[in-house]
């Protein structure tokens, strides 16, 4: 007959064997564990068994620890001791929750999408700390430590960071002046707004993101006339009713009722963002909780 490996041993009969060594008797050890004694006795003789030594000397007087016996003490300290020390972390975080968390969420979506997330996390953790940037800047204040883990819209460079895509998408969509023609048909195509001008943003704001839209562009001949996009978008949408030009914005922005700007899908589109989580890599472990809480919440938003 095989023995059972050593570490599928119960760590409950390590705990039982240091309180029947600390007390030299099997009754009193019994009342600290609040057990009756045959129990107690049928464990230590099922670990010496498991073990294949004596932890013992059985004597009138009460028990008296083998040389075996105390070796098998000093081994089992240090693991008895981190065990009463995860068990009160494990504790301390069930009362508490997460002490804290310093979270960045992209702009480059509408903020609503994360509402559900923002109510969920003050649940969970203490003390949180919202910063609400463009993605690139996320990455920069991730890498500097000023954030615990970021939202953002990928593509995007985050070499050295830990990048998680989540499986949340939008398409781009047209917001485009309600006095041009455009704003009448639907869905429109890139390519017919070739004539319009269109906002858009400088390659050194996002290369990736720049790199991967232009390419798009190429494919469905889009050859826009840029107009230098404002950084807020209230200003945005503002220069987009007064018909200055388009833009093209996740769809998660047709939310907001702006007077003068019309939301408009587009036949031949392949751009979308996707959402992704980015963290320090010595920070994925802590944090793996908040991509399940991220993932649902967003679900959930949809």
């Amino acid at each position: 007959m095989t023995t059972p490996p050593l570490y599928s041993l119960d760590i409950r009969l390590l705990r039982y064997f240091a309180v029947v060594a600390e007390e030299n008797n099997m009754s009193r050890a019994a009342q600290r564990l609040f057990m009756s004694q045959p129990p107690l006795s049928r464990h230590i003789r099922q670990l010496e068994d498991r073990l294949g030594v004596t932890l013992f000397v059985r004597h009138t007087k009460g028990l008296t620890l083998t040389e075996e016996g105390r070796w098998a003490l000093e081994i089992i300290r240090p693991l008895l001791a981190q065990q009463e020390k995860t068990y009160a972390a494990l504790h301390q975080l069930t009362q508490s929750g997460v002490p804290s968390l310093r979270l960045g969420l992209t702009t480059a979506f509408e903020q609503g999408v994360f509402a559900s997330l923002e109510t969920q996390l003050n649940t969970r953790v203490e003390t949180l700390n919202i910063v609400r940037h463009g993605s690139p800047e996320l990455v920069r204040q991730v890498r500097r430590g000023k954030l615990d883990a970021a939202l953002v819209a990928l593509p995007l460079e985050a070499a050295g960071l830990d990048v998680t895509p989540l499986n949340w998408h939008e398409p781009l969509i047209a917001a485009i002046p309600a006095a041009w023609p455009e704003a009448g048909r639907e869905p429109l195509s890139l390519a017919a707004l070739n004539h319009r001008p269109l906002f858009w943003f400088k390659r050194e704001r996002n290369p990736a993101f720049f790199d991967y839209t232009r390419d798009v562009f190429h494919r469905v001949d889009y050859v826009p006339s840029c107009l230098e996009e404002p950084l807020e978008h209230d200003v945005l949408l503002a220069r987009i009713a007064h018909g200055d030009g388009l833009s093209l914005l996740p769809a998660s922005f047709a939310a907001i009722q702006r007077q003068g700007v019309v939301f408009r899908e587009l036949n031949d589109n392949e751009l979308r963002i996707t959402a992704g989580l980015l963290m320090l890599p010595e920070n994925a472990a802590r944090l793996e909780w908040l991509k399940t809480e991220v993932l649902q919440s967003l679900v959930c938003s949809g």
